[in-house]
């Protein structure tokens, strides 16, 4: 029983010594469960997983914990992290305890072909590195120089993906649109890492980071523009910690300023009613919440509804923490509660800006067979639909 005692304890020392420095810290109140989105639907995973419990089993170093696919439910929407009243770092305590797992060769099975595509091609989702930059065609996007002003960094999913290609080709019609002063380095990047990480692959996501750090560097990139809130995240939380300290920010952050300063104007029209759906690491990640909405304002004709759920208190499409890759069952998934928000609101589009919220509303939309009342449009679409001439 001591021996046990003592490979637990020395496991808790293991966990907080990964990143976990704030695990102590949580006195079990239970309020992140309350506000965890899992308690918002039903099924097995909602049944099994519990965050608070997740923090007491961190404490006590896993021990009793039998069922490893529940630790990599965590969706890391941060829920829990910007209103825990001790402010325990809860989902850096979650990436921790996974390490421990993913260290022992353990990752779900849906996950393995994740991690193996990042090893062998650079990205999640196992397109050759050599067609990183094929989305580009016809689009005539110069190469970043040291005369350029921001890198354009396109997230995995908008490189490879044909659905979420159409956002990277909206971002750059926008900031065309507006004059801004951009390059691309895409042929030579790597995934930012972000949610490798978060899934606690440590030494894969410092290998994809130092690469890209490495580039960077060598190329002259102080600033960095992203397509997602994901690679944001990385770019600005990340990737100091390794010595990479580049200016990163959103698109919706460029344009946003731009529009404040006079220099860009939507000059078409788009009269339909909208929401806007706050993806997390947009927005309480990384506190983005009132650029896109200006930016929706400024469509003349547009109508901005908000849905009940907003800003900081926004639903997750539950696209984080690698859970965009996982299979949940139809039922159990937050987007159709995002989807039905939506339509509560009689609103005709729901507008996002992040290329994994669009894959799990799309999918939700779907399933729920709501396509004739409702369309899911990322930002820069909607953007440039209304900025499209009319015949």
């Amino acid at each position: 029983m001591d021996e046990i005692k003592e490979v637990s304890l020395d496991m808790r020392d293991y966990i907080v010594s990964s990143g976990a420095e704030t695990l102590s810290w949580c006195m079990q109140c239970g309020l992140c469960t309350n506000l965890c989105p899992w308690r918002q639907v039903t099924g097995e995973v909602s049944e099994a997983f519990n965050i608070r419990k997740m923090q007491r089993l961190g404490q006590l170093g896993l021990e009793g914990f039998e069922d490893e696919n529940i630790l990599f439910a965590c969706v890391t929407c941060g829920m829990c992290l910007v209103n825990c009243p001790r402010k325990v770092e809860i989902i850096n305590n979650v990436r921790s305890m996974r390490s421990t797992t993913v260290e022992a060769g353990f990752l779900p099975a849906g996950l393995r072909p994740i991690a193996g595509s990042l090893h062998a091609n650079n990205n999640p989702w196992s397109g050759e590195q050599e067609k990183r930059a094929a989305w580009q065609e016809g689009l005539d996007i110069p190469a970043f120089s040291e005369d350029t002003e921001y890198l354009l960094y396109v997230c995995c999913t908008s490189c490879y993906d044909t659905r979420s290609q159409k956002i990277a080709k909206s971002v750059v019609k926008m900031l065309k649109q507006a004059g801004v002063s951009f390059g691309v380095l895409t042929a030579d990047e790597k995934c930012c890492g972000e949610s490798i990480r978060k899934l606690g692959d440590e030494a894969l996501f410092t290998k994809l980071a130092e690469s890209n750090i490495k580039l960077f560097q060598s190329k002259g990139v102080k600033k960095i523009i992203t397509t997602s809130p994901h690679c944001l995240f990385a770019f600005k939380k990340d990737y100091p910690e390794l010595g990479g300290d580049f200016e990163a920010m959103h698109y919706t952050e460029v344009l946003g300023a731009l529009l404040k300063e006079g220099k860009l104007s939507i000059d078409g029209e788009f009269a339909k009613k909208v929401t806007f759906h706050d993806p997390c690491y947009l927005g309480r990640h990384n506190e983005v919440y009132d650029a896109p909405r200006e930016l929706l304002q400024a469509v003349a004709g547009a109508e901005l509804v908000e849905l009940e759920r907003n800003k900081n208190k926004s639903l997750c499409c539950a696209g984080g923490g690698g859970r965009v890759w996982a299979e949940t069952p139809f039922g159990e998934r937050f987007g159709e509660l995002r989807i039905n928000d939506a339509v509560d609101k009689k609103a005709e589009i729901l507008v996002t800006a992040c290329p994994y919220c669009i894959t799990m509303l799309e999918d939700a939309c779907a399933g729920l067979e709501k396509g004739d009342v409702l369309q899911v449009m990322e930002l820069s679409e909607f953007l440039c639909a209304a900025s499209q001439p009319k015949v």
